[in-house]
């Protein structure tokens, strides 16, 4: 296995630091155009991309659809000017495209359904849902669009007379309303009757699910995947097929719980969808298909042994596309019904998405894919078979791609009887005979992985004179089912020996400064940001953002509270042991031997990560003694998406890692 990795992990070089060459600057960051969502064409010529550029002045991220021809990469921007435009999707014959865009304004504005004719450019609104369009897909004979959205809120009533009240269930601590059903509607692709809803009642579409329902070939079914209530704590959904007609909704026998992205085989013989290894543990995902006349489920993609976040269907039913994360990228295999399975040669291309892979099938066996390089940020790439080399068919990001680049290195080593890997990111003039301080960037999740491809404040810290350490400890979903099953019950204490064994294997390098090493993550990266600074070693500084510090709250207070049953164990209120047992694992539970000075960024509308975890963490710093700033941030979400917040979490981090390790 070592010699394996040490085949597999070779350096991944990018062009020398030269005079003309500038370093990447923590400003460039909001210069990255993301390229997103590729969607190839029923004829298989061009590729349909959402382009996103912040812009500072107004706040906002800019989004158009840019076509892209295959053959030239010649663009054309089809939507702009739509605030936040997205999901474009052909019509089944390529004769239009229908997108999302937000329209109205004040209280009024929705995110509504758009169809656009791609021979006249005449845009027509489809939808005037009282609640925002999520989801949509084409009927497959092209006269209609599914689509979901919110039922309006069940106290409007109370509302209308100010009584806001609501009763709480199983959901997050930033709830102000009770959370309304996402459900299901028809409506016409011409000048139709309005708008049909296909689903009601307290069952809803999960609201975190990219693909919660799909057609049947005959276009008089859908299969899509629904859970008990709107509660986000509710999470065990079941798959269900739905009469378009009549509205009648059929639980497939037998299916598992926690499933997601229903997919119908073009032949209509299949029916594919995502579903945990072994429930309730929700992290280690894999794809099975069941007939779609019924019968038993295949463990299609057992022998892969990855985290699988997307499956597409090959146009001849004879095969899937999935990905997820692979060691140090993300890896695309096709992998056939009949067990065998291919995988695509990327080489340094790694595949965009969080939670999921930002891929499109088409004919012929055809792949487009948006991805970073280690020396390129995001662009659109084209496969033209399986079995091809990916071609860059765009060059959005080319003024950061001729900047002086740290380069990567993706390392491995031995943590007890695993293998952990990480990514290493250099300053751009490194030189191994000088010591250079460490600085620790660990990711979320836990099932997540850093991986071999430009990441922007990654670049912005090794630009000023850091080596940057992304280290992939057990948990992470890069390296097979037992090593992401390993933190089982385990949550930092193994995660933290592999964290520690790897620092101590780069010591062994000769250039580390031992005196200046500096810890830092976001989200489960913050909980091991906050778990190792309660070690006997001595950390020069911390940053930790949206840190899980005390596993009561994430259970009692988080949108995500039932999936912790996965990690950490059954409900720590059922006995005293798994009570402790929940302490225990809370790095809180070493909150007297912090000693480092600490940065905390935190959202005050978090639903994934309470703020109330950061505030424990605020006071037990300070009664201590221990420098320690706190800053907040107004907005409901789990870390900043717009441009101005974003930049400002971005300059506080690096800011305070100069100020202790400069």
């Amino acid at each position: 296995m070592k010699a394996l990795f040490s085949k597999l992990w070779l350096l991944l070089l990018l062009p020398g630091l030269s005079q003309a060459q500038r370093r990447f600057e923590l400003a460039d960051i909001s210069r990255l155009v993301n390229v997103s969502d590729p969607q190839l064409s029923p004829d298989g010529k061009s590729v349909l991309v959402v382009v996103s550029r912040p812009n500072l002045s107004t706040n906002r991220n800019e989004t158009e659809v840019v076509l892209v021809d295959v053959a030239s990469g010649q663009e054309r921007v089809l939507v702009a000017g739509r605030p936040t435009v997205k999901q474009p999707r052909w019509s089944p014959t390529g004769d239009r495209v229908a997108f999302l865009a937000r329209t109205g304004t004040g209280k009024e504005a929705h995110t509504q359904l758009f169809v656009q004719n791609m021979a006249s450019g005449e845009v027509r609104q489809l939808t005037n849902a009282v609640e925002n369009v999520q989801l949509y897909s084409w009927k497959p004979d092209g006269t209609a669009l599914a689509y979901s959205a919110a039922d309006a809120p069940a106290n409007a009533t109370g509302l209308a007379r100010g009584n806001d009240s609501f009763e709480v269930g199983n959901g997050s601590v930033t709830l102000t309303a009770p959370p309304a059903p996402d459900h299901i509607w028809l409506v016409s692709a011409t000048d139709g009757p309005p708008a049909r809803r296909l689903t009601s009642g307290p069952l809803s579409l999960p609201d975190d699910s990219s693909a919660p329902f799909a057609w049947a070939p005959d276009g008089r079914t859908l299969a899509c995947v629904l859970r008990p209530s709107a509660q986000t704590g509710d999470q065990e959904t079941a798959v269900y097929t739905l009469d378009v007609a009549t509205g009648t909704l059929h639980e497939l026998p037998g299916s598992p719980h926690r499933i997601d992205l229903p997919a119908y085989s073009p032949d209509g013989k299949w029916l594919s969808y995502q579903t945990p290894r072994e429930p309730p543990y929700f992290e280690s995902l894999e794809f099975d298909v069941v007939p779609a006349a019924g019968g038993p489920a295949r463990h299609l993609c057992r022998a892969l042994d990855r985290n699988l976040q997307r499956a597409l269907w090959s146009p001849d039913s004879k095969s899937l596309f999935v990905g997820g994360n692979d060691a140090a990228t993300v890896s695309i295999w096709q992998q056939g019904l009949d067990g065998k399975s291919q995988k695509l040669k990327l080489g340094p291309v790694s595949p965009n998405g969080s939670y999921w892979v930002e891929m499109s099938v088409g004919k012929r066996n055809a792949v487009a894919l948006t991805a970073n390089e280690p020396g390129r940020p995001a662009e659109l790439y084209y496969l033209p078979s399986p079995t091809a080399a990916p071609r860059r068919l765009t060059d959005f990001n080319h003024e950061t791609a001729a900047l002086a680049l740290g380069r990567m290195e993706a390392v491995d080593w031995q943590s007890d009887e695993l293998r952990p890997n990480g990514i290493l990111t250099y300053p751009p003039d490194f030189d191994p005979t000088k010591k250079y301080p460490l600085v620790l960037m660990m990711h979320g999740g836990p099932s997540n992985a850093s991986r071999a491809a430009l990441y922007g404040l990654g670049q912005a810290v090794a630009a000023h004179g850091y080596v940057v350490f992304q280290p992939n400890y057990r948990g992470s979903d890069n390296l097979g089912y037992a090593f992401q099953r390993a933190i089982r019950d385990d949550a930092g204490a193994g995660p933290g020996r592999d964290v520690l064994t790897g620092i101590a294997m780069l010591e062994k390098r000769g250039w580390v400064d031992t005196s200046r090493i500096a810890l830092s993550g976001a989200s489960y990266g913050g909980f091991m940001t906050a778990w190792l600074m309660g070690e006997p070693r001595r950390w020069r500084c911390a940053v930790a953002a949206a840190s899980v510090v005390d596993l009561l709250d994430s259970y009692n207070l988080s949108d995500n509270n039932i999936a912790n049953a996965g990690h950490y164990g059954p409900s720590p209120w059922l006995s005293a042991e798994n009570l402790a047992h929940y302490q225990a694992q809370s790095p809180l539970s070493r909150a007297t031997r912090w000693r480092t000075p600490t940065l905390i960024l935190h959202n005050v509308g978090d639903f994934r990560v309470p703020i109330s975890n950061s505030y424990k963490m605020y006071h037990a710093l300070k009664d201590n003694g221990v420098p320690v700033r706190f800053v907040a941030f107004p907005i409901s979400a789990h870390v900043p998406g717009d441009p101005v917040r974003s930049a400002e979490w971005n300059r506080l981090w690096l800011e305070w890692l100069d100020r202790y390790l400069k």
